[in-house]
């Protein structure tokens, strides 16, 4: 378990935190581009490691994240107009361009040099793969750009949400590389979920509730093994990537079906936002997978009409039903698979209190990443940072039998990297 500070120091993220400069260390996703779908469109409110911020998208396409509130006066820009490459203060008509560069005062006399010396805080934000990264760091400590590999492909090779959670990132990541929890939340609805069912994965996971767990340190984070028996020579194996800081690749079942992956972006210290993405590599998805996932089948969620909050939530208890639960339709009474993960993980509080845990040898990736992200603050002023190096990012977690004399980072070694145009290892 952690210590009460340890889990402050992990879990706080705003401008002045140790985590929070870390994390701005990375590009992340900020913003769907459908978002922001044309030139000169309304301006979106977003809010960032504790940061309010405002995103638009100029007469001339180029994309800008700004402070929301105006240097003037602070009115919110949100209010703002968005026309002719700025975005001009309702209040006042100060006007800003994407790099937060004051062009206009009309509310000073012509021949004013004022305008000269103010400059509105802003962040880069970029487009790849449909969705807005955000780089809040340094601008002389600015990597490339993400290279995930769903980011670049084609259009209709991939399939991104996103939800609001109500808790804070970390116990949400944490869920996302924890593997035993499969063979328990989810155990009536393997046979449902389109991405679980058909597949001979799912039989292994039912058979083995016990799983063992083996972790390896990988140039981005952590390569996550689950083994569970298969045969008298065999172990079936689940392997995730953990991507430092906050993304997961889930071991996908059978070939036949998309991958999958998520990241925890904080919005502040009690709420983040869960991305979800599913891709194939070699195929557009087809149309009856796109339906699945639109309705908010296996890692996405259905949401409140027009808001990004899910429609089963803490204020209607998840929609659970005790009737579904008590005749095994869902082991939790709670229906999906992402609302079987992410109620529970909302149950622990806006902010899990560590130090009451009582860790076993299933917790051990958890255990793990709580230590890359510690020894990361300790190192980042003078060694590069796992998961920023693209190479760090092109990788794919895969689902194998292997020999069980095979250590199983070795026997996956040429599994879990992305071959482009080649298609993934799975069972």
């Amino acid at each position: 378990m952690l210590t009460s500070d340890q889990n402050v120091l992990l879990t706080q993220t705003g401008p002045e935190t140790p985590m929070g400069r870390l994390f701005r260390r990375y590009w992340f996703p900020a913003l769907l581009a459908e978002e922001l779908p044309e030139a000169d469109c309304p301006p979106v409110r977003v809010q960032l490691l504790g940061e309010k911020l405002i995103a638009f998208r100029d007469t001339s396409g180029r994309l800008g994240l700004l402070d929301e509130f105006c240097a003037h006066r602070t009115a919110s820009l949100y209010f703002g107009r968005n026309e002719e490459n700025g975005l001009r203060c309702a209040y006042h008509g100060w006007k800003y361009d994407v790099e937060g560069n004051l062009t206009d005062m009309p509310s000073e006399p012509e021949d004013s040099k004022f305008k000269c010396r103010i400059k509105q805080k802003s962040y880069p934000l970029v487009e790849r793969g449909g969705v807005l990264w955000a780089y809040m760091g340094p601008a002389e400590q600015m990597p490339d750009l993400p290279e995930l590999e769903w980011a670049l492909l084609g259009d209709g090779q991939r399939f991104i949400s996103k939800r609001l959670q109500e808790t804070n990132y970390l116990q949400a990541m944490e869920g996302g590389i924890d593997s035993s929890h499969v063979s328990f939340a989810h155990r009536f609805n393997l046979d449902d979920d389109p991405m679980h069912s058909g597949t001979a994965g799912n039989e292994y996971i039912k058979a083995d509730t016990r799983p063992k767990f083996e972790v390896a340190e990988s140039d981005g984070g952590l390569l996550i093994g689950a083994r569970r028996n298969a045969n008298d020579e065999e172990f079936y194996w689940r392997i995730t990537q953990w991507i430092m800081p906050f993304y997961t690749i889930i071991p996908p079942f059978g070939t036949h079906n998309p991958m999958g992956g998520h990241a925890w972006v904080p919005i502040d210290d009690t709420t983040c936002w869960a991305w979800s993405w599913n891709y194939h590599p070699t195929r557009d998805l087809r149309e009856d997978e796109l339906e699945q996932m639109r309705n908010g089948d296996g890692i996405h969620a259905k949401y409140i009409p027009g808001t990004y909050r899910t429609l089963a939530n803490k204020d209607n208890d998840y929609l659970m039903d005790r009737e579904a639960q008590k005749e095994n339709k869902t082991f939790s009474g709670i229906e999906g698979i992402a609302a079987q993960d992410f109620s529970l993980q909302e149950s622990m509080g806006d902010i899990a209190d560590r130090t009451k845990e009582r860790l076993g040898t299933s917790d051990a990736a958890i255990i793990l990443a709580r230590r890359r992200l510690l020894a990361a603050l300790d190192s980042m002023e003078n060694e590069a940072l796992p998961g920023i190096d693209t190479a760090d990012q092109r990788v794919r977690s895969t689902s194998m039998l292997l020999p069980k004399d095979v250590p199983f980072h070795e026997g996956a070694n040429q599994a879990i990297q992305v071959v482009p145009g080649t298609d993934f290892v799975s069972i």
